[in-house]
């Protein structure tokens, strides 16, 4: 018996070994994808329900960026160099796309299947672990705000408002925006008792989206709000944004990666944690 063993673990490649090093096999069954098929069959007769948050900040963009933006000649941009208003507020919007469409299917809909419909003890009971259910519902957000990334490209696109071959790295750019603030919705929604606590959510979000440089630039704040409001994830989403649908490409585009990343990987791992005590214990 111990021979078969010793066989079989010199025959498992050495990162799977690392990896239930990492996370404990009771935690991760290797299942996510299917908590990702079943969001996807859920929401196959709700599609309107899915795809109607992507116009919210296309009216946005025709308000202000087109409307308001004939009263405005041009805005700094990135690079110090004057851009239209229009080219200056879309990419702040598709930021906050990938925001919206991940943020708010990480905190409601996987409050309502924790506390009311019970799904997630109900799949414990399945090869599934709580790190799955993180990563799966992680990841139908993240393709949530994905597809509310890519219909507003195509919009960009077809007004004109992309000036450089680098936005094609702003759909992956956006994904990984969009993973992240799934994370860290997902991770904030384990500790809601009641729906009252989403007014929290919205205390987070809607500041944001009007002061994370969406619609004026950085330096029409005080040097100490500056501080403040470049240390907010979307602001970091916008600046990246603009970047590449701007063409104004350098090296501290990493450091906003490097955010999204870090975001990312502490998001998961609280969530797949708290899951683990509220539903094991």
């Amino acid at each position: 018996m111990t021979q078969t063993l010793d066989r079989a673990d010199r025959a498992r490649p050495a990162s799977v070994g690392l990896l239930w090093r990492v996370i404990p096999p009771g935690l991760y069954g290797g299942k996510a994808s299917k908590l990702v098929e079943r969001s996807a069959m859920v929401n196959r007769r709700a599609w309107f329900v899915l795809v109607g948050g992507a116009f919210e900040p296309m009216l946005f963009l025709w308000s202000l960026g087109l409307g308001f933006g004939q009263m405005v000649n041009s805005v700094v941009g990135p690079d110090g160099q004057p851009v239209s208003y229009a080219a200056f507020v879309a990419p702040a919007l598709l930021a906050a796309s990938a925001m919206n469409g991940a943020v708010y299917d990480a905190t409601f809909n996987v409050f309502f299947k924790f506390k009311y419909a019970k799904l997630y003890d109900a799949m414990l009971t399945t090869p599934m672990g709580p790190m799955d259910i993180a990563i799966g519902e992680i990841s139908w957000a993240l393709l949530r705000g994905g597809l509310y990334s890519a219909g507003f490209i195509a919009v960009m696109l077809g007004m004109g408002l992309v000036f450089s071959p680098w936005a094609l790295l702003a759909l992956p750019a956006a994904l990984l925006v969009a993973f992240a603030f799934a994370a860290v919705g997902m991770a904030a929604t384990t500790f809601m008792r009641s729906w009252q606590d989403f007014d929290l959510v919205q205390l987070a979000v809607l500041p944001m989206f009007l002061f994370s440089t969406t619609f004026y630039p950085l330096s029409v704040y005080p040097g100490w709000l500056q501080t403040v409001v470049s240390w907010t994830p979307l602001y970091h989403a916008v600046e990246l944004m603009r970047g590449l649908t701007l063409g104004v490409v350098g090296w501290g585009m990493l450091g906003h990666v490097a955010y999204f990343a870090l975001l990312s990987a502490v998001g998961t791992v609280v969530a797949a944690r708290r899951l683990g005590k509220l539903l094991l214990d």
